[in-house]
C-alpha cells in the first residue's frame, strides 16, 4: 500500500558526508535522507518535482537501523532512517 506524500515530506534533507561527496564527484550520485515509507518510485517523482530539469538514472536505498545511545538518565534509542543514493544522467547536477 503506497502512502501519498508531497516531495518535501519524502526528501527530508541532503546527506553531506565524505563518502557521498566522493560519490558525487566520481559518479554524479547524490545522497538524501528520505521518509522511511517512501519507495523508489516516489523518491524518483519527488526528485523530479523538486528539480524538474534533471533525469534520474538509478536509485539505491538502504535503511540504517537506530542504535542504543547513552544519555544522562540511562539509555535511549536513536531513530532508524532511510538513505537514498540518487544517480543523475551524465552532465546534470542538483544545485542548492
Amino acid at each position: 500500500m503506497a502512502i501519498h506524500l508531497d516531495a518535501y515530506r519524502i526528501i527530508k534533507r541532503p546527506v553531506i558526508t565524505e563518502k557521498v561527496t566522493r560519490l558525487t564527484e566520481l559518479f554524479n550520485t547524490y545522497g538524501f535522507e528520505v521518509d522511511r515509507r517512501a519507495n523508489k518510485i516516489q523518491i524518483r517523482q519527488a526528485i523530479k518535482d523538486l528539480w524538474p530539469d534533471v533525469t534520474v538514472t538509478k536509485i539505491t536505498t538502504r535503511t540504517r537501523k537506530g542504535k542504543p545511545r547513552r544519555v544522562r538518565t540511562g539509555w535511549d534509542h536513536s531513530a532508524s532512517i532511510k538513505l537514498a543514493l540518487v544517480t543523475l544522467a551524465e552532465g546534470q547536477t542538483i544545485e542548492g
